[in-house]
């Protein structure tokens, strides 16, 4: 990161330049993603948190995913600058540099890639969902880096080799691009997440289903909403038309759909409103 900066202003390269100020926003978005699976088991046995901590992953993301779309409108910014006013680069110089960078970044990938595919398996099993949001921040903010940084010894190859100088500036409003839609795409994720949104509309029909054909009792109330990495919340209400037990209900659910952590069931019995 600092090799990129110092490099990215001596040698003039804005693709170099963007990749190492975007690698020192991942800096601190790494930083919030140890940070919140710190907090998240510090508190996790924290009776403040009514439904546990899980979310302080979520929030870690989001806020990750914020820093990543600014990101990307500074890099996208100074791009169309040095479209504008094109400036004099230290093509060699700065090549070597990238390189070294794109190494970095994958190998830092790869450690990644293993720890959040294992997080999405262990949680995987069965009908659980359990995907990691804060861990693929992490993961897709070192993605950002790897592709700026090809983009940048694209870029700098070109300008070296055959004079396209151009496509310096260009390559950093490219990645802009890129790196703007997974941060979009992340905002979505995490803030749907935070807002306690319907965790799975599919889930929550499937559950909806189960219990009116396996009970025989009409659902009328549902609400799923996830609480973290594997775990989700589920209060339904169920109007029965024989006494059935809340107890036997949330068992049976439990079994069938092992991430739900928290169950809340609630039965009237009618016997001429089924």
């Amino acid at each position: 990161m600092v090799v990129e900066i110092v490099c990215g202003l001596l040698y003039g390269s804005m693709a170099l330049l963007a990749d190492g100020v975007h690698m020192a926003t991942h800096v601190g978005a790494l930083g919030l993603a140890t940070g919140a699976y710190w907090l998240a088991r510090r508190h996790a046995g924290n009776t403040r948190f009514s439904f546990g901590s899980g979310k302080f992953g979520d929030l870690a993301a989001f806020a990750s995913a914020i820093v990543l779309g600014l990101t990307a409108v500074a890099v996208a910014v100074e791009s169309l600058q040095r479209i504008v006013v094109p400036s004099a680069v230290q093509y060699g110089d700065a090549l070597l540099i990238a390189v070294i960078g794109l190494l970095v970044n994958l190998v830092t990938a790869l450690i990644l890639k293993d720890d959040y595919h294992a997080h999405g398996h262990d949680h995987g099993h069965g009908h659980a969902h359990g995907h990691d949001n804060n861990m693929r921040a992490a993961y897709l903010h070192v993605l950002a880096d790897a592709a700026t940084s090809v983009l940048a010894i694209v870029a700098l190859a070109a300008g070296y080799w055959f004079g396209l100088g151009i496509l310096d500036p260009l390559s950093g409003l490219v990645g802009a691009v890129v790196i703007g839609a997974w941060s979009w795409s992340l905002i979505r994720d995490s803030g749907l997440v935070l807002l306690d949104a319907d965790a799975d509309p599919r889930l929550s029909g499937e559950i909806r289903a189960y219990m009116e054909s396996e009970l025989g009792a009409r659902v009328s109330d549902l609400h799923l909403w996830r609480l973290g990495p594997g775990h989700h919340s589920l209060i339904v209400s169920l109007v029965a038309p024989a006494a059935t037990s809340a107890e036997t209900v949330k068992a049976a659910l439990r079994r069938r759909y092992p991430d739900l952590s928290h169950v809340t069931v609630e039965v009237a019995v009618c016997a001429d409103c089924t």
